[in-house]
């Protein structure tokens, strides 16, 4: 995506309301100089001559819009108003026609330029890309290039207090960036060689060399706009049958201002047949449907520009609206419901064993291995400045353990299961070790002959999970279940803790699917909570799919229809609030636009409303509309505000000592 798009649809916009503004205020002062020639008596057709020019003017873009309406066949607000002009021409009335277009023209002017403005808020919530880009090149001289000459691998240099123009690896320097405009965290995170950055983020605090991953459409936050904007764009079933519904409105109008024109218009007075066909032209203009067009899709806009303030990227209009009706939240549990980094929580060594010579031989057999467990056992070895031996003959065996050779001696780390198979003469030891550290996932531990003990490690709870499983409930969602491919006993112990209503363990991933199918076919209306990679199949079954902790390219590849660029779980039931929220402001502004049309249409019928006051009636239906809307765009304020005066509670609050590790 070129970058330079938002800037010149931006200036199209401002030459586009440019243009319209002088051809209302030409328009309007030729009726000017028409009603003040009338004033000064002068002849009634020299006085019409300037009202039927500025008439013309004026009406020349509503037949415009109206053309374009009829070759799509959708015949709608400019429509009406154009047949409502003509029909004032038609009859004589110039001035009249001349100022109920410049009206009309006048009120679209003002609803334009307040959505536009809305628009560009919302674009500026997102596009906080810089133009330009400080390229390091060989030698360390810096040169700056505009972002669309930018390849991937380049360097980047980035000084404190810039945006960063990208997204990338940084690669030398250290500072604290703020990813408040992209995840919603008001905490800066520190960043060093090796983490990874996004684009319209802010350096703080020191000079970084960023190499470049991502440019322009493809950066993280590129993509948060393209979403925005596809919100404008697309049409759910429910947008659809609104149109459907317009098409419908507008013969109905049609045929109510005939009918109002043919029971007032039965007199020989021609002041009172000029009387019934004013009526009828307002009748026209009071009762366009251009509100009810839009009462759908600006609630989604502003409704995705407040998701992805808190860093909650909605692919799709049609996602969000499935959110608002979901009644069942199917979570996974590691790297969902809990961290998915594991911690030694407790050693249980066999008879006569010592905890440290348990961990240490742990720690020797999974030195080699890229495993979570793996990791955890070796980095709690170096907390307690075990010194790991040197192995030989290494082998991983797949979903069983580790292999080894140690001094001579077998050494064999992994699941019970596995440990039984090799050491049947050991089962009762394996089964106390196992009995110790229930609810917990373990690493079994045999050197040579001898069977040493296990290795139990947890897997540590999102802060609020409890909290956001019970927001869950609280907003409409009748049943939470848990789908995990991990041991009956630990799922037990993880569901126990946040309170789901049913658990599924030991499953499999097509398993999950074939459960998430079973709900489906019961009625229930499901989202799925997952880690978006081995939950792929359910993340795209589901109504609404959520991946947990995405950025970057992940968001247009994952199968799910909703990212959250952290792992804050109480995104979810925000999510659902503001779906539901998003479905009562649509159904507002539905009954707004109807109730003032139905309005309208009384008091013009029954010639209570002058027709320079139709076009007030007209746009007021817009503006009410637009301004309900934009409420959605402030919705979810205060949940930050609340993040980060806790924040600043828990910082200042001194840290409690952590829990030790258990051995029995």
């Amino acid at each position: 995506m070129n970058m330079e798009a938002p800037n010149s649809n931006a200036e199209l916009a401002a030459e586009s309301l440019e243009h319209r503004l002088f051809i209302a205020l030409a328009g309007g002062t030729l009726l000017l100089v028409s009603w003040v020639a009338g004033i000064f008596g002068l002849h009634p057709q020299v006085v019409q001559i300037p009202a039927f020019l500025g008439a013309l003017v004026l009406a020349a873009p509503l037949l415009q819009g109206a053309l374009n309406e009829l070759r799509s066949g959708q015949a709608s607000s400019e429509s009406l108003a154009s047949l409502a002009v003509l029909a004032a021409i038609a009859t004589g009335n110039y001035l009249a026609a001349g100022f109920l277009a410049f009206f009309l023209k006048a009120a679209n002017l003002i609803l334009s330029r307040t959505a536009w403005g809305a628009q560009r808020a919302i674009r500026e919530l997102v596009r906080l890309t810089p133009d330009l880009a400080r390229v390091v090149e060989a030698g360390g001289q810096e040169v700056e290039m505009r972002l669309a000459e930018l390849s991937v691998g380049s360097i980047v240099r980035v000084r404190p207090g810039e945006n960063l123009p990208v997204d990338g690896r940084i690669v030398s320097g250290t500072s604290d960036i703020n990813q408040a405009s992209l995840t919603g965290e008001a905490v800066p995170i520190e960043a060093s060689a090796g983490i990874e950055v996004y684009a319209g983020t802010t350096n703080l605090t020191g000079q970084i060399d960023v190499e470049v991953t991502a440019v322009a459409g493809d950066t993280t936050i590129g993509k948060v706009e393209n979403l925005i904007r596809e919100a404008e764009r697309s049409k759910t079933e429910r947008q659809e049958l609104i149109e459907q519904l317009a098409a419908y409105y507008v013969p109905v109008v049609l045929m109510v201002a005939g009918v109002v024109w043919f029971f007032t218009a039965r007199s020989e007075l021609q002041s009172i047949r000029d009387e019934a066909a004013i009526r009828a032209i307002t009748v026209l203009v009071v009762t366009c449907p251009g509100a009810l067009l839009i009462a759908h899709p600006t609630a989604m806009v502003a409704a995705f520009a407040s998701a992805a303030r808190l860093g909650i990227m909605i692919k799709r209009t049609s996602t969000l609206e499935a959110a608002a009706s979901v009644d069942t939240v199917v979570l996974d549990k590691t790297g969902t419901i809990t961290t998915g980094r594991f911690a030694v929580s407790r050693l249980a060594p066999a008879e006569g064993v010592d905890g440290a010579d348990l961990l240490r031989a742990a720690a020797d057999a999974e030195q080699s291995s890229n495993h979570p467990l793996a990791r955890s056992i070796l980095e709690t070895a170096e907390r307690a400045n075990l010194v790991v031996s040197t192995v030989s003959e290494y082998e991983e065996v797949h979903g069983r353990g580790v292999r080894a050779q140690r001094d001579g001696a077998a050494l064999v780390a992994g699941r019970g299961g596995w440990l039984r198979e090799l050491f049947p003469q050991q089962a009762g030891a394996i089964a106390q070790a196992e009995e110790k550290i229930d609810g917990m996932s373990g690493v079994h531990v045999a050197l040579g002959d001898q069977y040493l003990g296990a290795v139990g490690l947890e897997d540590r709870l999102r802060r609020h999970a409890g909290d956001s499983l019970e927001r869950m409930r609280g907003l409409g969602v009748r049943r939470i279940a848990m789908f995990t491919g991990d041991r009956l006993s630990v799922a037990e112990r993880v569901g126990r803790a946040v309170g789901v209503d049913t658990i599924e363990a030991e499953c499999l991933p097509e398993e999950k699917h074939a459960e998430l199918l079973y709900l489906q076919d019961k009625g229930h209306r499901t989202l799925v909570v997952g880690d978006g990679i081995n939950d792929g199949p359910i993340l795209a079954t589901a109504d609404v799919g959520v991946a947990m902790g995405l950025s970057g390219s992940d968001i247009a590849t994952n199968s799910a229809g909703v990212a959250l660029m952290n792992d804050d779980l109480r995104h979810v039931p925000f999510l659902l609030e503001l779906a539901r929220k998003t479905r009562g402001v649509i159904g507002q502004n539905i009954g707004f636009s109807i109730l003032l049309a139905l309005i309208g249409l009384a008091l013009a019928a029954g010639g209570n409303i002058q027709i320079w006051l139709a076009p007030i009636v007209y746009a007021a239906g817009y503006g009410l509309v637009i301004f309900n809307s934009l409420r959605l765009v402030r919705f979810g304020e205060e949940y930050g505000e609340a993040e980060e005066a806790r924040r600043r509670i828990e910082d200042a609050t001194p840290l409690k000592p952590q829990r030790t590790m258990a051995a029995s």
